[in-house]
């Protein structure tokens, strides 16, 4: 098979090992609640994969589910859950509907007793999808689009953002007092820490109020007086209502690619399921590792799972795997049978409809064909643009899952 038909191949095994109905069925057959509670059960989802969570869980409950509110990202609903309103919502940018939908969560397990309790199923992505903020409209959105433009990572940016919401930062699991939460985890952050994971809705804050004054300082982060009062003060740091489980990271990605490269002829090697720096870097260093294992007596595959991030120098469209790939493709322009690939787990890689991006040793001449410089593009951070042009976008449509980005450096031997 060709590079890019492995590629896709793999690309498709990944994201299936990590969806997360099986994990959902598996955390509700240990929940005690379903057995020995009294009261009523209600389901609030939230983030990329919450209406595949959602839908799962429902499945599992039934009849005894009484009510839920599913927020999601826009095109992610694919059908009606039973008893459950869902709502499509922005990201990366909260909008009206982030608002709509969470204060729909909110009214839900209002008035809520001991006996009652609260299914929270949480992904990546509910940072920006389950929000009621505590400042203007106007002004998450400007602060939100400051911390994503000035290359603050995943846990700087939540840390800001827990202090500017009611929600976030263990105040939805103080709302839903005094019934009990159980919450079910779906990890988008290297690490697994769970006050970072949609920013902690129902986790205690380990972050604290210094902190999130010092990044204020640290980015020149243009904040009004309301938002730097709010930043003063300080999140739950206990929570007595919440049970947590946490299913699913970007090491089951990385090992499930590691697989389908095994079951496809490549000698798989897992580099880091903690990839953490900036895209084109990123995308350079596999090129390198692609340098130095030239000719090789078999099949080779590299993988690093994790996140990167992109400082925005222009006003082009794409997405850090996109960026990635692209940087790549300049390295390993000159070598043999040689690709890389990146993708978001979710399917959606930035403000675009691509899961992420691929190239091969034939990319960059082929843009050059068409009078496009690698540079350039990367400058103005328009790497979907000239992806399109070369076939190199990977489109696989919203996952239902959210588990960080993987990426891949295939080498074949010659024949």
């Amino acid at each position: 098979m060709t590079l890019r038909e492995d590629a896709n191949k793999i690309i498709g095994a990944s994201i299936q090992a990590v969806l997360p109905d099986e994990a959902v069925k598996k955390a509700l057959n240990t929940a005690s609640f379903l057995h020995t509670k009294t009261g009523n059960i209600y389901m609030v989802a939230c983030g990329k994969a919450a209406w595949q969570m959602g839908y799962a869980a429902s499945n599992v409950l039934g009849e005894a589910l009484q009510a839920g509110v599913v927020v999601t990202k826009y095109d992610h609903v694919k059908g009606d859950i039973p008893k459950t309103v869902c709502y499509e919502a922005g990201h990366p940018v909260p909008d009206s509907n982030s608002f709509l939908g969470t204060q729909a969560a909110i009214d839900l397990v209002s008035n809520l007793t001991n006996d009652d309790t609260v299914l929270f199923l949480i992904s990546g992505g509910g940072s920006a999808l389950f929000e009621k903020p505590l400042i203007s409209e106007d002004e998450l959105a400007d602060v939100t689009k400051q911390l994503l433009a000035c290359g603050a990572d995943i846990t700087e940016i939540n840390t800001i953002r827990k202090r500017l919401s009611a929600v976030k930062g263990g105040k939805f699991a103080k709302l839903c007092e005094p019934a009990q939460v159980f919450s079910i985890v779906l990890s988008d952050i290297l690490g697994d820490p769970l006050d970072m994971i949609a920013s902690g809705p129902a986790y205690p804050d380990s972050s604290t109020s210094k902190q999130a004054v010092d990044l204020v300082t640290k980015y020149q982060l243009k904040l009004s007086e309301q938002a730097l009062a709010l930043l003063e003060q300080e999140t739950p740091k206990e929570l007595t209502n919440v049970e947590t489980h946490i299913t699913g990271s970007v090491k089951n990605l990385c090992i499930a690619a590691a697989d389908c490269c095994e079951k496809l002829g490549y000698k798989p090697v897992i580099l880091t399921d903690q990839l953490d720096c900036e895209a084109r870097e990123a995308g350079k260093f596999l090129a390198s590792i692609a340098k130095t294992h030239q000719n090789p007596t078999e099949n080779l595959a590299f993988i690093a799972g994790g996140e990167t991030i992109v400082h925005l120098t222009g006003k082009g469209k794409g997405g850090r795997n996109q960026e990635l790939a692209l940087a790549a493709a300049e390295g390993i322009s000159s070598l043999g049978q040689t690709a890389v690939f990146s993708i978001g787990s979710d399917g959606t890689d930035g403000p675009t409809d691509a899961a992420g991006g691929y190239v091969d040793s034939s990319t960059k001449q082929a843009l050059e064909e068409k009078g496009i410089t690698i540079y350039d593009v990367l400058q103005n951070n328009d790497a979907y643009h000239a992806l399109q042009k070369t076939d190199g976008l990977v489109i696989t449509g919203a996952t239902g899952t959210n588990v960080n980005d993987v990426a891949v450096l295939l080498i074949q031997k010659a024949e």
